[in-house]
């Protein structure tokens, strides 16, 4: 996905979630609950995968991060943005993407099957770099905010395989193993293009 194109959809997004936020902010509410709120769905969305019940987790997963928009939506909708709001809100959206990735790793395991045993693992791990990818980036000082898969992406792709795990689980998790990787790749490669270029 281009810079310009996930930009347009961050835009996009934000828009619709700002009333939603204006609304939830009046209850009082804070972002940081909504945050934690949010993470614990998530814990339950691997439960529900845990204990064989594919479809019901994948549907949680997928309501437990639209949180993930809605805490910020909150948070400039109340003025209560924040440096630590931001960093809790990161660490519970590494922890949230995790989390569904260990049911899986032992589901594999009990169905033998190896090669998804790999390629889940290799999964967990580029979706973990990505997301250090880019806040690395931005210790640096360069924007990072570009790659073909990105949490948006990896969130709806690995929803759809739960809740349609014979059709589409095994495919998902091979395409989240490929793609997540190479993402890293594509941020390590526009990062050291621009800081050549801020070099120069």
């Amino acid at each position: 996905m281009t810079v310009n194109v996930a930009a347009e959809l961050k835009s996009i997004v934000r828009v619709r979630t700002e009333p939603v936020g204006r609304a939830v902010s009046r209850l009082g509410i804070s972002a940081n609950t909504l945050t934690l709120i949010g993470l614990g769905l998530n814990v339950g969305a691997a439960a529900l995968v845990a204990s064989g019940w594919l479809t019901a987790g994948g549907v949680a997963f997928l309501v437990a991060s639209a949180f993930d928009t809605l805490d910020g939506a909150v948070a400039r909708a109340s003025g209560t943005e924040s440096p630590f709001g931001a960093f809790l809100d990161s660490v519970a959206d590494r922890y949230a993407e995790a989390v569904l990735f260990v049911p899986l790793l032992l589901l594999f395991a009990a169905q033998e099957q190896r090669g998804l045993i790999v390629a889940c693992a290799a999964a967990l791990v580029g979706s973990l770099l990505v997301s250090y990818a880019r806040a690395r980036a931005e210790g640096l000082g360069v924007d990072c905010e570009i790659g073909l898969l990105q949490r948006p992406e990896r969130v709806i792709l690995l929803a759809a395989g739960l809740i349609w795990p014979d059709l589409l689980l095994a495919p998902v998790v091979v395409i989240l193993a490929v793609m997540t990787n190479l993402t890293v790749v594509q941020r390590a490669l526009h990062v050291r293009r621009l800081l050549r270029a801020k070099a120069e």
